[in-house]
């Protein structure tokens, strides 16, 4: 049987630039045994020890970020001015979920039963088994460590799966909780571009626990692939997440935040900003401060410091984003970009997609409904609070969502009618690790990040404990 070749292809260029061989079948049956041998021994590792083991592996992931950070623009193509940012937010992540695990997983994390003369009664947390990780490639570090550390940490084995577009992470994960001293195949991973291939592990009895991060569609694939045997999955999916500009805000700021909200990555991020809502009152001046912080917009070859928007990931991401436009403006919207020199003159070859503002949008149109993933910002007039949060409400995801305004009680009043698992007021696009990142609706299932974040990973077993008789 030959084994699959896996090809990394550059957004930046369309060429081939990386190589990878798949595994066999025998392999993936291979992986969780392994898996739950290690296992074995190492949940029976202290706490402690697992904790100095993931910092020494956070400290050596830190002294690469520079090697690491430029793997990424090279394999996703977001610009190198900020890829060295979500390593040291991974690292920063990681330590955070460290420093909280004595809470859930260690002697505080037990909950006593009533007190009773003659017994014991508590509840602790034992890891689940085996964990089998399917991560992203546009954040490929920053949502591998919400599931990573926390499986670690509760003394559990962990199965990595990379997406093709960006196979490096997997060997410098493992490589760096090698060197840490993590025990051999507590953590393994397997290269695969076959979803056939990958049910096999996502049906082995030997796997305890699934995490996928990805499209909606492919949380539906590897929830469909678990049905038939008792298995927990949890889910982060996608949005299109709403922000609603309130009539009192500065203008020129919230022009700026927003549009950094939904164009950062190329608009390539579950949590980016998909639909604006704007009060008809502002409407006009916020459309004309929105262009004013376009036209400064630098598009370009991702390795150049000064390029703010790299290329999408891939030429299928181009033409559905181009297609959700031209769907847009068909059905009476405009688009409303201004001129930038950055915003024709691409580099060759690469999946290149200006930063594209579409006013008069409705929701009729396929990129106020549909997840983009792209640099377009849609917005849309609307009359007030009443109007703005039901048309927020108006979707199938609930992932985050935004309110801008000076009156923060208003604006905490609204975001409580938001059918959405984090709300922010005058801010986006940010999972903060002291707060549980939750999708509602089809966005998810389950819960990452902070002290909850733990819990995917652990069961529960009651204690009850009697005297013995005398």
């Amino acid at each position: 049987m030959s084994l699959e070749t896996i090809t990394t292809i550059s957004p930046a260029t369309n060429e081939p630039i990386i190589t990878r061989t798949g595994v066999s079948s025998e392999d993936l049956r291979r992986l969780p045994e392994a898996g739950q041998a290690a296992f074995r021994v190492f949940s029976q590792t202290t706490l402690q020890e697992r904790q100095k083991i993931v910092e020494r592996a956070l400290d050596i992931l830190e002294k690469k970020k520079d090697e690491l950070a430029r793997e990424v623009t090279e394999q996703m193509g977001r610009p190198i001015a900020y890829t060295g940012v979500e390593i040291a937010t991974a690292i920063k992540r990681g330590r955070y979920l460290i420093s909280v695990s004595n809470s859930v997983l260690g002697e505080e994390g037990i909950v006593p039963g009533e007190a009773e003369k003659g017994f014991r009664r508590y509840i602790k947390r034992s890891p689940v088994g085996v964990v089998l990780v399917l991560f992203p490639w546009n954040y490929p570090y920053l949502t591998l460590v919400n599931s990573l550390i926390p499986a670690i940490l509760a003394g559990n084995a962990v199965i990595l799966k990379p997406s093709p577009q960006t196979p490096t992470i997997v060997e410098q994960i493992t490589a760096a909780f090698n060197e840490a001293g993590l025990p051999k195949d507590v953590l393994q991973y397997f290269h695969c571009g076959s979803f056939t291939l990958l049910e096999a592990v996502v049906r082995s009895p030997l796997v305890s626990h699934i995490c996928f991060t990805g499209s909606e569609a492919g949380g539906l694939a590897v929830q469909r692939a678990a049905a038939d045997r008792i298995v927990s999955v949890g889910l982060e999916l996608g949005g299109k997440d709403p922000a609603y500009v309130r009539d009192d805000v500065d203008l020129s700021w919230a022009a700026e935040e927003i549009v950094d909200g939904a164009i950062f990555n190329s608009g390539q991020s579950c949590c980016a900003i998909e639909r604006v809502y704007v009060h008809e009152k502002i409407y006009d001046g916020f459309i004309a401060e929105v262009k004013k912080v376009l036209s400064n917009y630098r598009v370009g070859d991702p390795s150049d410091p000064k390029t703010q928007i790299g290329p999408v990931i891939s030429k299928n991401a181009r033409e559905t984003i181009l297609t959700h436009i031209a769907d847009a403006v068909k059905k009476g919207a405009k688009d409303d970009t201004p001129a930038n020199g950055t915003f024709e003159n691409f580099p060759a070859c690469g999946n290149y997609v200006k930063p594209t503002l579409l006013t008069g949008a409705t929701h009729e149109m396929v990129v106020m409904t549909e997840e983009t993933f792209g640099p377009v910002i849609p917005v849309m007039k609307v009359s007030g609070d009443e109007e703005a949060v039901r048309l927020m409400n108006d979707s199938k995801f609930g992932l985050t969502a935004s309110v801008w305004s000076k009156d923060i009680p208003a604006a905490e009043k609204l975001v409580e009618q938001v059918e959405a698992g984090t709300v922010f007021v005058n801010r986006s696009d940010f999972p903060s690790p002291d707060l549980a990142w939750t999708g509602w609706k089809n966005s998810g299932r389950g819960v990452t990040l902070s002290r909850f974040g733990f819990e995917q990973f652990v069961k529960l077993k009651s204690h009850h404990i009697k005297d013995y008789p005398k």
